[in-house]
């Protein structure tokens, strides 16, 4: 009868010590850690706002590409269905951004080209944006939430949404534009 109770103690203090371990790894380092989401538009020289376009407002659009950089700092990868984002200026959609379905792996990156597609009329007849405009930058914000599946280790598989959101300035000057992009994971 000894050895079966030290046998049973072993164990209890064996699967308690694994289960301790389990506890603490779960709460750091494979606690869901948002991901990091920068947006870089290409082509901003080639807009141009000009008297003429102004003048023939019966459907003035824009298609600005742009890459959207997402950085998981996850153990786990993040499959993500097809989505749109939204450009506002001043709570009105002036743009439209589809994202496609992808896989962002496990602590890894992935690039994503895509194009915002602008109604310009809508933006230029805010009564507002040519004041933004002469002060040498306009100010948006997008909005974009991507609903997916988390997998860890091949096995457990949790759905997430991940919404996102981005404050941008564009720089009239320069044509530069700066994007800061918040985004939180919902399990």
């Amino acid at each position: 009868m000894g050895r079966a109770k030290k046998c049973c103690a072993v164990t209890a203090i064996f699967i308690a010590i694994v289960a301790i371990v389990f506890l603490v790894l779960g709460l750091t380092v494979f606690k869901p850690k948002n991901p990091e989401i920068t947006v870089y538009p290409l082509g901003l020289e080639d807009i141009g706002f000009g008297l003429r376009g102004v003048l023939n407002m019966s459907a003035i659009n824009a298609s600005v590409p742009m890459v959207v950089a997402i950085r998981n700092r996850n153990y786990g990868s993040f499959k993500f269905k097809n989505t749109t984002g939204f450009i506002n200026y001043r709570g009105n959609v002036v743009a439209t951004v589809p994202i496609e379905q992808s896989l962002v792996p496990a602590r890894g990156k992935l690039n994503i080209s895509t194009v915002a597609d602008f109604m310009v009329d809508r933006l230029i007849l805010t009564s507002t944006f040519w004041a933004d405009f002469s002060t040498g930058s306009v100010n948006l914000s997008s909005d974009a939430t991507v609903h997916g599946k988390v997998t860890m280790f091949k096995v457990l598989k949790i759905h997430a949404s991940v919404p996102s959101t981005c404050d941008i300035s564009i720089f009239i000057k320069s044509l530069t534009v700066q994007s800061i992009c918040k985004t939180e994971i919902k399990l």
